[in-house]
């Protein structure tokens, strides 16, 4: 399944993740295949092995893939929601990879996600945490100079008086646990799988 999402091929990860649903559980797959698929573009993207038409071709087919599980998905979350997070690329941060399939992982996981997308201006999480009644905010920058615009966030939460509502999670290369303290995030996930483990405990 990997290998369909780092050769880009649509058909080839939808026969993968057919061939996988028997055995895998849907989160599994979503995690173990095509979120693994999606690391290694991204990864090979940034070395310049592959360029952005293929991340959009790879991204497109691990959305089919997901698409494909939504069913399931469904079931393992119930209707039950675990809470509400609004998720975003920080402004002037174009990468949108990592975000995306932590959106997708929280949604497999239970929780209801608003994805705001990359480059989002910070009025952009506030209004939309407000609109949805957001029990966390989760801010991702990919480079040192985007950084800043996690600490942004949290300003503008507080100065909204939602600071005490929220929780707030950081991630991307740049970040750290350190960074997350300094800035007084709730918490730092380096990874999807990390991101979805923080958010339960906080939630």
């Amino acid at each position: 399944m990997t290998d369909a999402i780092v050769s880009c091929k649509k058909d080839a990860v939808l026969a993968a993740v057919a061939k996988a649903r028997g055995t895998l559980s849907a989160p599994d797959i979503i995690e173990k295949g095509l979120a693994a698929g999606m690391n290694e573009v991204g990864t090979l993207f940034e070395r310049g092995k592959l360029f952005l038409p293929h991340v959009m071709m790879a991204a497109e087919a691990m959305q089919a893939g997901v698409d494909e599980l939504q069913d399931e998905m469904g079931e393992g979350a119930g209707s039950a929601k675990l809470g509400v997070i609004v998720n975003g690329t920080v402004e002037g941060d174009v990468h949108d990879i990592g975000k995306s399939i932590v959106s997708t992982m929280l949604q497999t996981a239970g929780f209801e996600v608003h994805d705001i997308g990359r480059d989002a201006p910070v009025k952009n999480f506030i209004d939309k945490a407000k609109e949805v009644n957001a029990n966390m905010v989760g801010i991702s920058a990919l480079m040192t100079t985007t950084l800043q615009g996690q600490k942004e966030v949290i300003e503008a939460l507080k100065e909204a008086g939602l600071r005490d509502k929220v929780k707030v999670m950081v991630g991307g290369a740049p970040a750290t646990n350190a960074w997350a303290k300094k800035i007084g995030a709730d918490c730092y996930a380096e990874n999807a799988s990390d991101a979805v483990n923080k958010a339960k405990e906080l939630l």
